[in-house]
């Protein structure tokens, strides 16, 4: 079998494959089979460039990143629905319909709380994909929906042309997932399945998308050349034999079948693997849609319910304080059971101490309680007649439960933080941090090794780090002599990293990798920067009072100074290294856009930096130069619109000659 051949059986074999995984749900191939082929696939499209199309399964793992989306104007408008909001106004929404159609039948299906698209396919081939918009006009996602391994990249027997619709959603195990992950980085929290799927799929690095695991529903042809459909049913049928996962739909002939299919559907919401925010009721029959026609708003051959929102009291037991790994301080109510959709309520979050506040909660009230978005318990009031006698305001504490370091207010004043630099509750996302690339790029030093150290009870503090033994590291599970050995050299070399990374890799609040390495060029020593007074901080260019304020407190706090002596027990560089003679971009601001080709816009940055000058995000009248690499964007155009000088790659280079 020549190269060709075998890259077309294994094309074929994989999309089956993930057809049976992802929209069957019934697996035949085992994941490493899975894994091993798909390698196999992209060595000889590799070897073989002029191979690769763009239905190949190796295309769904995301591409060049964007500056920006193009807008699409839709073929077929996609448009919204009438919502009603109780069986009364369903009952009027059927009198309506059947006015002018009497013989009308529906179809019901779970409305998915998601980001609806639209998907074009040519000769079979998919295309293009956008999102709604304001439903004319959308933008163009393709790549991000490339990397939804539910959607075909090729269908079988295809009209010329076609467009379906679909609601992308954040199945509900992966947002969880997701969110764990975000909350051991110490990055921001999704609040639902939704907004993380509409955040996904708007992302301009397509990668991050593919990472995302977002899935989709499809429940509408929008345009189909040459064919024709009698009713919703059989086009769904169609798009199901063609390999799209279509929503579950069920047919209803009057409306108390309808009503109770709502009340099914709503009994088993927490079973399906996305949200729902309601149902959705459609006329079955597509020439009876014609007769019934559009509003300006709105079909009327379909409508939406929305189902109200259960809410239910419950006592306050007590309210507890947990720290996430950011440091914040999140108050907890513990409540008396509660059912709310479909599961046990224990417990409901109250956010912050302005929350508390606000609503004026107290142990022993009673609460009204409901589950924001079918997934968050969240307290909505207080029942006032109901409090105790002796109830009294509750108030965070002063200092950290956790460790006992103060506490402070955020510079928003939402949150309240510890301020302590090696508390235990803070220790997986400090560790991940300080060895992460920008900052001591400490090789091997995942998350998954950190959760192995700190459960043995190795590591409790990141210069704990530094006294690790071989034997101890060699038998955590999945490690090994080997692994260890590696783990330690990886540590070794870390030492000699320059100041500014260690800067950083403290995780000072308001300190990032442009400060660290401010910082370090001033100071030199990281005694020096210790003993900085405010006015010596503000001194100095970028760093403002908050920031300033931020590095006296944790310079000032005892955990920081132990962990500061541990790092200098153990040999860590505290040091910046030495300016180099050449300042030629001393004053000067790059901004860099596109795809550079000799190498990758961190590196460029620190071409730049080595040469004394300063890499920005973004264009402004305070930027030197531009440097556009291919497919520019939004950058570009806006450093032509104020006439900054634009480079290319060819250009950058030859200034760094």
């Amino acid at each position: 079998m020549d190269d060709f051949t075998a890259i077309e059986a294994l094309r074929r074999e994989l999309t089956q494959a993930g057809y049976e995984y992802y929209v069957l749900d019934r697996p035949s191939m085992s994941d490493y089979d899975y894994d091993h082929k798909l390698r196999l696939l992209e060595e000889l499209e590799a070897a073989h460039p002029e191979a690769v199309t763009l239905d190949s399964p190796t295309q769904r793992v995301g591409g060049q990143a964007l500056d920006a989306f193009t807008q699409v104007r839709h073929q077929v408008p996609l448009e919204s629905l009438q919502d009603v909001f109780d069986f009364e106004e369903l009952e009027a929404f059927d009198q309506r319909v059947r006015a002018a159609v009497p013989e009308a039948e529906y179809v019901v299906e779970p409305k998915v709380d998601g980001l609806s698209v639209a998907l074009e396919y040519e000769n079979g081939l998919f295309i293009r994909g956008a999102t709604r918009g304001d439903g004319e006009i959308g933008e163009d996602v393709t790549e991000n929906l490339r990397t939804v391994r539910s959607i075909p990249l090729k269908i079988p027997n295809a009209p010329p042309r076609l467009i379906v619709r679909g609601e992308v959603y954040m199945p509900k195990k992966v947002f969880h997932a997701l969110n764990e992950e975000r909350e051991r980085r110490g990055d921001s929290l999704f609040a639902n399945p939704r907004n993380a799927a509409a955040g996904s799929l708007r992302q301009l690095d397509s990668k991050i998308a593919a990472s995302r695991k977002l899935d989709i529903a499809v429940f509408n042809v929008q345009f189909a050349e040459e064919e024709t459909f009698t009713t919703h049913m059989e086009a769904l049928d169609c798009l199901c034999g063609k390999g799209f996962k279509v929503i579950p739909h069920y047919k209803c002939s009057q409306v108390p079948q309808v009503i109770r299919r709502i009340i099914e559907i709503g009994d088993t919401r927490p079973s399906f693997p996305f949200d729902i925010d309601g149902v959705v009721i459609k006329v079955n029959n597509l020439s009876q849609r014609a007769v019934l026609g559009s509003t300006a708003k709105f079909p009327r051959w379909a409508a939406a319910y929305k189902y109200p929102p259960e809410v239910k009291p419950a006592q306050v037991v007590d309210i507890v304080v947990q720290v996430g790994r950011t440091g914040v301080l999140t108050p907890k109510a513990v409540l008396t059971p509660v059912r709310l959709a479909g599961t046990t309520v224990t417990n409901a979050t109250l956010h912050n101490q302005d929350f508390i506040t606000e609503k004026d909660i107290r142990i022993g009230d009673t609460v009204l309680v409901r589950k924001a978005g079918e997934i968050i318990p969240e307290v909505l009031s207080v029942i006032s007649d109901s409090r105790p006698e002796g109830t009294k305001p509750y108030f965070l504490p002063q200092t950290c439960p956790v460790c006992g370091a103060e506490v402070e207010r955020d510079e928003e004043g939402v949150h309240i933080r510890c301020t302590g630099a090696e508390c235990p509750a803070q220790l997986l996302r400090n560790l991940a941090h300080f060895a992460s690339r920008d900052a001591m790029d400490i090789e091997g030093l995942g998350i998954a090794v950190v959760e192995n150290l700190v459960g043995a009870g190795l590591v409790k503090t990141p210069g704990d780090l530094y006294f690790l033994k071989e034997e101890e590291v060699a038998r955590l599970d999945r490690m090994g002599k080997r692994s260890a050995q590696k783990l330690l050299a990886a540590l070794e070399k870390s030492k000699q990293q320059d100041l500014s990374r260690l800067i950083y890799a403290f995780g000072i609040r308001q300190v990032g990798q442009k400060a660290g390495k401010i910082l370090a060029a001033k100071f030199h020593t990281l005694d020096a920067l210790q003993s900085a007074s405010l006015e010596e901080l503000t001194g100095v260019e970028d760093i403002g009072e908050i920031t300033a304020q931020s590095i006296l407190d944790w310079m000032s706090s005892p955990q920081s100074r132990h962990l500061i002596a541990r790092l200098k027990e153990a040999g860590v560089n505290m040091t910046a290294a030495a300016q180099g003679d050449d300042q030629r971009f001393a004053g000067i601001t790059f901004v860099l856009t596109g795809a550079l080709q000799a190498f990758t816009r961190d590196a460029a940055s620190e071409m730049i930096e080595a040469r004394g000058g300063k890499s920005s995000g973004s264009v402004s009248k305070k930027t030197t130069y531009v440097v556009a690499g291919e497919e520019a964007g939004s950058k570009l155009r806006k450093a032509q619109e104020l006439g900054i000088p634009i480079l290319s790659e060819e250009e950058f280079l030859e200034l760094m000659k």
